[in-house]
């Protein structure tokens, strides 16, 4: 009897040594997992950013070269024809090809693309005919909609669901944030080195990041575990479907007024020179990109159907009335400015709570394997919506005024409301 309780204490020992020697490798490889995490996390933000830098600079570049050019708002407005059209095909396209081959080889691709695109700008200035500037912008829509599907689909597989709407809204922030910098460099370089040095300048800073995100990004980084099919690129999501919708309608009412009109207007009608229109505009995109990241920290914001409606209303009646004060300060150039300029700010702060909430929501409600897909097809109609806001932008400013461009955006507000209204709740 005296030996059997022995030989049951030694087991018992064995076991409780194993335990405690398993416990630390555990621990440790947890560790290791959520280290490995952070530090790609920190690859994909650091791409993203300088990607962003760059990719406002440029838009920057071609519309002020091309305005000083003397092209008209239309003309100009059809220069970012393709880089938004390229853009739905591209989200569509590319979210099936980041859940398939990983979302490390579309975010290099992109990277790739836009340098791509930069040394085709990089031509005699007399060569630079509007189909070739338009075939370039082309080339950087399909860029930028790559890199920035990647990096949004990545953060599913990097960052614990508790935390998923701090870090969706940090990145989302940080990298509009520093596009209305880049807006602000692009304006500031081109008034200092001229067009081709800022785009030299540009061209070399990728082509580092892109030697960086070769070398250092995970190989399997969002590969789905299943080959998603061809057929999979449309979501069969209602929720995503219905957000999609609504995401479609909200930048439409953006881009409608600030692609062409705006920047134009502040150049013809208050005689603004090409560092105040950089200035300004870079100072609404960051605007807009510190709010997006504070957003998390409303503590009475209610993540629901309602809050994306609501926020969008609210934001519809503003530019109405907005559009209305514009209209009864007219005879008064100065006050009709400072309206202007105000407001729009104002337009930012709003219309900034309601894209974080979008950005939050598409990365909850997207699928865990295979985030791209879902992902993919939102930025889609995102995009889409930006086609149809850049063109309406040149042909309604070009025919009816900043007025009616202010109008039809809220229009489109109040539609991304009532497509929001119907969403479902979250899983």
């Amino acid at each position: 009897m005296t030996e059997l309780i022995k030989g049951e204490r030694l087991k018992q020992d064995s076991a409780e040594e194993q335990r405690s020697v398993k416990a630390p490798i555990k621990d440790k490889s947890a560790k290791y997992l959520a280290d490995t995490q952070w530090r790609q996390y920190l690859i994909i933000t650091a791409n993203y950013w300088v990607f962003t830098v760059s990719d406002g600079a440029l838009r920057m570049l071609v519309l002020l070269y091309f305005h000083s050019l003397g092209y008209t708002a239309l003309e100009v407005a059809f220069l970012f024809l393709f880089y938004e059209f390229f853009g739905v095909v591209t989200n569509l396209f590319g979210g099936w090809l980041g859940a398939r081959y990983g979302l490390n080889r579309t975010m290099n691709i992109g990277l790739g693309l836009q340098v791509c695109a930069l040394a085709m700008l990089l031509l005699p200035q007399e060569l630079l005919t509007i189909l070739w500037v338009m075939l370039a912008q082309g080339l950087s829509g399909i860029a930028k909609d790559l890199n920035k599907m990647s990096a949004k689909s990545a953060i599913k597989n990097l960052v614990p669901s508790g935390r998923l709407f701090t870090w969706v809204a940090a990145l989302t922030g940080s990298k509009n944030a520093l596009k209305g910098m880049g807006f602000f460099l692009g304006a500031a370089l081109y008034s200092g080195v001229g067009f081709t040095m800022t785009i030299g300048l540009m061209f070399t800073a990728l082509v580092f990041m892109l030697i960086l995100s070769l070398v250092l990004l995970d190989e399997d980084l969002g590969r789905s575990k299943s080959k998603p099919k061809f057929t999979e690129m449309f979501s069969n999501s209602e929720a995503i479907n219905r957000l999609s919708l609504a995401r479609f309608f909200l930048f439409s009412a953006r881009d409608v007024w600030f692609v062409v009109a705006l920047p134009v207007t502040l150049i013809q009608m208050f005689s603004w020179d090409h560092w105040s229109v950089g200035l300004f505009m870079a100072a609404w995109i960051v605007l807009y990109g510190i709010v997006q990241a504070w957003v998390p920290k409303l503590k009475s914001l209610n993540l629901s159907e309602s809050t994306l409606g609501r926020w969008a209303f609210i934001l519809s009646v503003f530019v109405v009335a907005l559009t209305m004060l514009l209209y009864l300060t007219g005879s008064s150039l100065v006050w009709q400015q400072w309206a202007l300029v105000i407001g729009l700010l104002i337009f930012a702060v709003i219309f900034a709570i309601n894209s974080a909430l979008h950005s939050f929501l598409v990365v909850a409600y997207a699928r865990a394997d295979g985030a791209s897909l879902d992902v993919g097809f939102y930025y889609m109609s995102n995009a889409a919506g930006r086609l149809l806001g850049t063109l309406l932008s040149g042909v309604i400013y070009q025919y009816y005024g900043l007025f009616s461009c202010l109008l039809v955006s809220a229009l489109m507000l109040a539609l991304a409301g009532v497509a929001a209204k119907s969403l479902p709740d979250l899983p």
